[in-house]
């Protein structure tokens, strides 16, 4: 649908505008759906990126920094996160033993089994842009990375 349609708005201050806009409604389009998915297994989108990280890193541990500086969303509290995936036994914190200060983060069986069973839902997920071919999705990559420059 057209983002006219959607937000009732018919007319933009230009086309750089507009596009502003779309993107902006877009990223949470796509944030509800994300957030919908993790749902069903109690978790954020923040927490599920930073599984997702772990998992990368996996079998070596990763810092707090290394997963700040990872994260797509870069206002979130690492720490925090961490602390509630520890609660809920899909990540293990363990202070680094040459500097106490520093604490190291890694993935524990459970947090990879939650990882598969997301695996198959991200297909689902990815649904959302059956409107559009590989062409379009690699030109609209192109666009956004010249768009952030």
């Amino acid at each position: 649908m057209k983002l006219e349609e959607e937000i009732k708005q018919e007319n933009f201050k230009s086309e750089i505008h507009k596009l502003a806009v779309n993107i902006i409604f877009t990223h949470s389009w796509l944030s509800y759906h994300q957030t919908h998915l993790l749902e069903k297994y109690n978790l954020t989108p923040q927490q599920y990126n930073i599984l997702r990280i772990l998992r990368g890193q996996h079998p070596n541990p990763a810092t707090i920094n290394l997963l700040k500086e990872r994260m797509l969303d870069k206002m979130s509290d690492a720490s925090r996160l961490v602390e509630r995936l520890r609660m809920k036994d899909l990540v293990e914190r363990n202070h680094c033993k040459e500097d106490r200060r520093r604490a190291e983060v890694i993935i524990t069986n459970k947090g990879l089994e939650v990882l598969k069973q997301l695996d198959i839902l991200e297909d689902k997920l990815n649904s959302v842009f059956n409107n559009i071919n590989e062409e379009e999705a690699k030109t609209a990559n192109y666009l956004l990375d010249k768009i952030r420059g």
